[in-house]
């Protein structure tokens, strides 16, 4: 079934040529100074031979001064994280009852204001009538502004007079006939 590969007859036939854009590799000469790997790794430097159970610290900074293993990053983060949800959720609570104390300040200046006013559910104020004996009606009951004032003096002070608009834009402006 599969040949065994031969070359095409006509294609035997071709010479093969050098490309002189092509740069073959040349073997290179190792330096006097050349040391072979050795077969086997040496031990870990990171690792404690000593106490095999402590996991190696093979992340450095960059100044070279602090050295840690993935998992004490991770739990450092994982604190830090717990850390800063502890303090915004303090903070929160802070600002609430900051909030709450400005509510109750302002409510209790509104009732010192208008005492009553915020406590109860009818929020509509209506005056309440003065009741008081008349002698000349009776026993039955009158208006505030129907009564006699008590301070005579207050009866002969000049009142003012209403204001008649048309007649002042006539002194204003002259008469004119409107038919």
């Amino acid at each position: 079934m599969y040949e065994s590969y031969r070359p095409h007859p006509f294609l035997a036939q071709v010479p093969l040529t050098v490309s002189p854009f092509i740069n073959l590799p040349s073997a290179i000469t190792l330096p006097y100074t050349y040391k072979s790997v050795p077969s086997t790794l040496p031990p870990s430097v990171t690792g404690d031979p000593g106490n095999p159970d402590t996991k190696p610290r093979y992340i450095v900074s960059a100044s070279g001064e602090h050295a840690a293993h993935p998992d004490e990053i991770l739990a450092a983060c994982q604190s830090l994280e717990q850390h800063l949800r502890k303090t915004r959720s303090d903070a929160d609570d802070a600002i609430k009852q900051w909030e709450e104390s400005i509510r109750q300040r302002d409510l209790a200046e509104k009732r010192r204001v208008a005492p009553g006013w915020l406590d109860r559910e009818e929020k509509i104020l209506q005056p309440s009538r003065a009741s008081f004996a008349s002698p000349s009606a009776g026993g039955a009951e009158q208006s505030l502004l129907d009564s006699t004032p008590a301070d005579q003096g207050a009866a002969t002070l000049p009142s003012m007079k209403p204001r008649d608009e048309g007649k002042e834009l006539d002194q204003a402006f002259g008469r004119m006939g409107v038919k």
